[in-house]
């Protein structure tokens, strides 16, 4: 029996949930999976294959050839990266964005971290829609900021009446995810207007992540924002390398946000990481000039498995589920079990051989709606791993 004394922690870290991969990964301990039912992995919103191969090969020259890339660069990001980005947003988006309103982030997650930086101190709130990203709530736990959640309806969008009543004078910002993680939805253009129009009356920030943009099912713009006239006063985007090119490994994301904003930003990266992994910036911005095609084909393979859980889900529909959102990497479902999704995403594991999230790691502690809702995150099921998933699902018993 040990004698240690405890380590001295922060209350706030203390008190933040585990990592929810983390523990779900823990639930395949010791189990071996029958060979004729292997399991399903369908946990974990990442790439589960390389960059392509042309990429590695210039990642490979990079490495070799270029000697900048294994030093120290600007804070804020490879100029050439936040010009390719401010020239491709003005195109894609129709909207007023300059190479001096782009900071360059190590990965989605410290783009969202770093802007939190600038808006919140202990005390203040952030609003965030439920089901949200764990990772958003556990910054706001480790940093004394309370998550207000905004609770969303049958269609998994939230309403912005309820989140105008949530405003107080300690709200710091609004959060939005489009396409939704874990819900997968994708927030109509005019909703996201509504919101900015309330965050800019309220003088808080509307932060709009958009790691997914790239897999988004519509063909037209995904929202007016940055072709609002002042939209710099109110707006804040982040955006991810890690899904469009399989770099989850690299770390390489991206703020586009007011100049003065990111002049503060400046100062929590250069504390955290100095600056972004250099290699993987020149890699980025190698993708986006040379692999549209490519990405083009990654989409349309997103959209043919997103395609097959919306047309495959009859063999759950008849058995009591519902199928609340699709989109992207996810599918959010509500099964018909007296079992809560807490105990059953682990029960799954051993009956089944599948791993999914339990919609507890999404939601507020103690709100019920989360023991009856599942998150399938499908990217790395091709379809037939998709319709053996729902085959497995019809079948059980909990």
């Amino acid at each position: 029996m040990s004698t240690e004394s405890p380590i001295p922690l922060s209350p706030t870290i203390k008190t933040t949930q585990s990592p929810p991969i983390m523990d779900a990964t823990s639930w395949l301990e010791g189990i071996e999976f029958p060979a004729d039912r292997p399991l399903i992995n369908v946990s974990q919103a990442a790439p589960a294959l390389a960059p392509p191969l042309e990429l590695r090969r210039e990642m490979a020259r990079i490495a070799i050839e270029d000697d900048s890339a294994h030093l120290y660069g600007p804070v804020l990001g490879l100029p050439e990266l936040r010009s390719e980005i401010a020239a491709q947003w003005r195109s894609s988006y129709h909207g007023d964005i300059f190479p001096s309103d782009v900071a360059i982030t190590s990965g989605c997650n410290q783009a969202f971290t770093s802007v939190m930086a600038t808006l919140c101190a202990s005390g203040d709130e952030i609003i965030l829609p439920t089901p949200w990203y764990f990772n958003h709530k556990m910054w706001a736990d480790m940093n004394d900021v309370k998550a207000v959640p905004l609770a969303t309806g049958s269609d998994l969008l939230p309403n912005l009446e309820s989140a105008a009543r949530l405003i107080t004078p300690r709200t710091r910002a609004i959060v939005l995810v489009s396409p939704n993680n874990p819900g997968g939805v994708e927030y109509p253009a005019e909703l996201v207007t509504q919101f900015y129009a309330l965050a800019k009356a309220r003088g808080i920030a509307l932060v709009i992540d958009e790691t997914y943009r790239d897999f988004d099912a519509r063909s037209g713009v995904p929202h007016y924002l940055f072709q609002q006239t002042a939209w710099r006063d109110t707006v804040i985007q982040l955006y991810s390398f890690s899904k469009t090119y399989r770099m989850t490994g690299h770390r390489v994301g991206a703020i586009v946000a007011s100049p003065a904003r990111l002049k503060h930003v400046e100062k929590y990266l250069d504390t955290v990481t100095i600056c972004p992994n250099q290699l993987a910036q020149k890699a980025a911005l190698w993708g986006m000039q040379n692999l549209t095609e490519w990405v083009a084909g990654e989409r349309d393979e997103i959209l043919k498995r997103r395609a097959a859980i919306t047309q495959g889900f009859a063999k759950l529909a008849d058995k009591g589920w519902r199928l609340l959102g699709c989109g992207a990497y996810f599918a959010y479902v509500e099964h018909p079990f007296e079992m809560p999704s807490s105990q059953l995403a682990p029960w799954l594991v051993k009956n089944a051989s599948i791993l999914l999230l339990p919609g507890t790691m999404f939601m507020p502690k103690g709100q019920k709606a989360g023991e009856k809702q599942l998150r399938i995150a499908f990217a790395n099921a091709d379809p037939t791993q998709i319709s053996q998933l729902f085959d497995r699902l019809a079948h059980i018993e909990p």
